[in-house]
């Protein structure tokens, strides 16, 4: 008679095991029980199998709701991890090596100041500062802006794109920006947030593109009046993962102007977007604005995927599959953003060299406040206006020492606490949480007066 072929014992792989023990219930020798040690991949608890009496009949295998957990023998990957560079070796390319083509300052003639809307004061600052293709889709109140591109791009040999979403409007950013190119967008608050998606692709993929967003009331469509209930998104919510653009706010037409040509030099210095937050009476509202004594003319990044043979190497994506891979793009940006945070830090401060109280207000809520400063001053009240122009990062470096004469600050803003959240966290961060904070606050378009600020100053002191 030939022998009886021995039936597999269980093997277990403990990093499977979920320790639900249906495995111990269905075991008719008793050769499985609970374990006791932690498994160190999982956090979880496994099994322990004492085989002496198992006859292999296979009931705890069939009873596993884990698939790999309970095995009849040790399992064999069917399966070869392969690096497709080893496999097919280098890109075959008879490209050079990509070189960068600096941009070039073109000087301009003095010209007298001219009255401009905000939105309009950005264009001007994006066509001087080299941008000629816009992408975008009209909402208001950031309208006019698309509307002048439209007006003076074809006359530029530029490209004006009407996409046909907020969704469309940053992919074809993404793909403007990986060819080395500037582009821009004007939006409002629900087209921002549409685009927080695409901002994160562009993040990962180091592209570079500036998001005008003119802020309107929200939640939801809300209204069309002036809020800066987009800090939040803007700061902390840029879609998934670790994400981070220098957030300017400026106050005035002339900054529109200047900070649009910044936010171009500093998102192609940095590879990464740069969002301008106003709100919407800047985005309206007229100003005299200087024009600057230069305009540029772009060059074309060694790293851009332009579509020339000598860029023909260069590759642009956010897909990086390998774990370990990824970390180390994750390392990288968190060095850039550390480099962004050491020097692109910056704020406008008024009567704060000697001032027991400061106004902490950026757009036009900073207006009415640097108004309201003088009065208090006149007063007799040391008061001074602290305003943020960069809200990521956020000035503390400029903020932390003044605090060693300010009794509190007094948060002014056009949203719920968004402003002071990004105070209160860049204190927390800079060891600095000890001073005390009040705040003036309206929503859904109603912007914070004058003379509010100077009887909150006063009421709370």
């Amino acid at each position: 008679m030939a022998p009886t072929k021995e039936r597999p014992k269980p093997f277990l792989i403990p990093k499977y095991c979920k320790g639900c023990g249906r495995c111990i219930e269905a075991c008719p020798q008793n050769c499985i029980m609970l374990g006791k040690d932690i498994q160190p991949e999982t956090g979880l608890t496994p099994v322990i199998l004492n085989l002496e009496k198992c006859t292999g009949c296979g009931m705890c295998i069939v009873a596993c709701p884990e698939p790999y957990g309970l095995a009849p023998s040790p399992l064999k990957a069917d399966y070869e991890l392969t690096d497709p560079a080893a496999m097919f070796g280098p890109r075959a390319s008879d490209a050079p090596e990509p070189k960068e083509i600096p941009d070039k300052t073109i000087p301009l003639p003095q010209l007298k100041p001219m009255v401009l809307k905000g939105t309009y004061a950005s264009t001007i600052g994006a066509l001087l500062a080299g941008c000629r293709h816009f992408f975008g889709y009209p909402i208001t109140p950031s309208t006019e802006g698309a509307e002048l591109m439209a007006k003076l791009l074809p006359d530029l040999n530029g490209v004006f794109m009407q996409a046909v979403s907020e969704v469309a409007t940053i992919n074809h950013m993404y793909g403007c920006g990986g060819a080395g190119l500037r582009s821009m967008t004007f939006t409002s608050s629900p087209g921002f947030s549409l685009m927080v998606e695409g901002i994160s692709y562009m993040i990962g993929s180091e592209v570079p593109g500036l998001i005008v967003n003119v802020m309107r009331g929200g939640p939801g469509l809300g209204n069309i009046g002036p809020e800066q209930a987009d800090i939040k998104l803007a700061c902390q919510g840029l879609g998934h993962g670790n994400t981070h653009c220098i957030v300017f706010t400026p106050s005035t037409p002339q900054e529109m102007l200047d900070l649009t040509m910044l936010a171009f030099d500093l998102g192609f210095k940095y590879r990464n977007p740069v969002i301008i937050l106003c709100d919407g009476y800047l985005g309206q509202m007229t100003g005299m604005v200087k024009l600057p004594d230069h305009m540029l003319q772009p060059g074309i990044p060694a790293w851009a995927v332009y579509g020339d043979n000598m860029h023909r190497r260069n590759l642009i994506n956010s897909i990086i599959l390998s774990e370990q891979d990824l970390e180390k793009h994750n390392e990288h940006l968190n060095q850039k953003y550390a480099t962004i945070e050491a020097n692109e830090q910056r704020a406008d401060l008024f009567h704060c060299e000697d001032a027991e109280v400061l106004v902490i207000a950026c757009n036009i809520p900073a207006r009415m406040s640097k108004g309201a400063v003088q009065v208090l001053r006149s007063q007799g009240v040391k008061a001074g206006l602290f305003r943020p122009i960069t809200l990521w990062p956020f000035p503390i470096k400029l903020l932390k020492p003044l605090l060693s004469h300010v009794n509190r600050l007094v948060v002014v803003e056009a949203s719920n606490c968004q402003l002071e959240n990004e105070l209160r966290l860049a204190l927390s961060h800079a060891g600095a949480g000890h001073v005390r904070i009040d705040h003036l606050q309206h929503y859904g378009g109603i912007l914070p007066q004058q003379q509010e600020i100077v009887d909150t100053v006063k009421t709370k002191a």
